[in-house]
């Protein structure tokens, strides 16, 4: 077994374990007993601060899912960083489309591991923690890593995703 294989996480965990193992990220997926389904249960079951979870939101602008990993101090403004991104706009995707695009329900998408790569925006409010985490395919499954390496995993746009 590799440094990121652990037999006990879910199918759709080690999918998302491989993919960091294979971009030579060094942070393990591991799995709580607690949910990490919201920003908020996510910080209480990990003791850090509710702005370090990277929330990976799933969107539909021009007829495409995008991805936008946003932290989880606030919320997106859909209109600004539609602007920003140079993009149509930005509607929320439904959990099937969700599914579909990712191959992961929500409250478990982790920001690699898809079917295919996903236009992806990385909000610059996560580079203000040191340490983020990010889902790792199921609602209980979650991995450490930074704002820049969200960035060279997904191949993303640094941006402000607030208002």
């Amino acid at each position: 077994m590799g440094p990121q294989e652990n037999a006990s996480l879910p199918v759709r965990s080690m999918q998302v374990a491989r993919a960091l193992a294979a971009a030579g990220v060094a942070g393990q997926v591991r799995e709580l007993e607690e949910s990490t389904r919201t920003a908020a249960e996510a910080a209480s079951a990990l003791g850090c601060d509710v702005g370090a979870i990277a929330n990976s939101l799933v969107f539909i602008s021009d007829d495409e899912a995008v991805l936008v990993l946003t932290s989880g101090r606030h919320k997106v403004d859909t209109t600004a960083l539609a602007d920003r991104w140079g993009r149509g706009k930005l509607r929320r995707a439904t959990p099937e489309q969700v599914r579909q695009a990712t191959g992961q329900a929500i409250g478990g998408v982790a920001p690699v591991g898809h079917p295919r790569a996903l236009p992806t925006v990385v909000d610059a409010a996560l580079a203000d923690y040191a340490r983020v985490w990010a889902a790792a395919g199921t609602p209980r499954t979650v991995f450490p890593t930074t704002a820049g390496e969200l960035v060279r995993l997904t191949g993303g746009l640094l941006l402000p995703v607030g208002s």
